[in-house]
């Protein structure tokens, strides 16, 4: 599928990218992302401990966020500068794991700009994306779905990703994800356990924030697939994913619909609007 957009950004305002974020409710797949990829013994080595990520999780995820943000929305000048960046830090990001993780024997060496942890890091993001898209927001047709994975092989080519090395169409990423959620590659260590328990759904906010946080946790842990769950050891149960059903379909049918754009929408859409 041939995508265009003007020479100055990478994606038009027609771009399934920027309908799917411009949802402020979308930033609750956060938690989700930073679990899946922290599920991943390899990856987790490669981009948490040895970048100094462990103990801030969120600003890591607040970093990627405004690096795509400006992918999204801004223009590529300033996408390709900030990119740049990134690209130099995850090649200087080397080494071996210190132990035996799942499948992984201990020595077992990671580079950060892997093409391969750099897709389960990309397919994190997307797959936690589309799930609170879906849920909250509106239904995707396969279609939209389509163009939306096609606009994010474009962000994985930003990244360093080789086409060849991302799956061609939204099919084969759904069977991508599939393959990898039951694969023996995904395994909590006790360090990404404790990632999950201490930090992800316990983060220092006020006391005032405390009711979003429970918000998130609540969808952090009742939509992460269950094996992934069990392997962080989170408890989950038949009362709590109905009230999150009927707490996603509330904000689908009634919240998202009536917020006013000031709320709903995040102040790069809202910036685009305006212009």
């Amino acid at each position: 599928m041939t995508r265009t957009a003007p020479r100055d950004t990478y994606f038009d305002d027609d771009a399934m990218i920027r309908r799917v974020h411009r949802e402020q409710i979308v930033a609750l797949c956060g938690g989700r992302s930073l679990l899946l990829m922290a599920a991943h013994p390899v990856a987790f080595e490669g981009f948490f401990m040895s970048t100094g990520s462990l103990d801030e999780p969120y600003e890591r995820l607040r970093r990627a966020g405004l690096v795509l943000d400006t992918i999204a929305w801004g223009s590529r000048h300033r996408a390709d500068a900030m990119l740049e960046r990134v690209r130099a830090m995850h090649r200087e990001a080397t080494g071996t794991i210190p132990a035996a993780a799942g499948a992984f024997p201990a020595g077992t060496p990671y580079r950060a700009d892997d093409p391969e942890l750099l897709l389960w890091i990309l397919a994190s993001l997307v797959d936690s994306a589309l799930l609170v898209y879906e849920r909250c927001v509106a239904s995707l047709t396969d279609e939209e779905r389509e163009r939306y994975w096609q606009d994010y092989r474009v962000i994985g080519t930003c990244f360093g990703i080789p086409e060849a090395a991302m799956p061609r169409t939204v099919e084969d990423f759904d069977a991508y994800m599939a393959t990898m959620l039951a694969s023996e590659e995904l395994f909590v260590t006790e360090k990404a356990r404790e990632l999950g328990r201490e930090i992800v759904l316990n983060p220092p906010v006020r006391l005032l924030a405390r009711p979003l946080v429970e918000l998130g946790n609540t969808v952090t842990v009742g939509w992460l697939p269950a094996r992934v769950r069990r392997m962080y050891g989170l408890r989950w149960d038949p009362a709590r994913a109905v009230a999150l059903r009927g707490g996603a379909e509330y904000a689908k049918r009634v919240l998202v619909p009536l917020l006013p754009d000031r709320l709903r929408l995040v102040p790069s859409a809202r910036t685009a609007l305006a212009a």
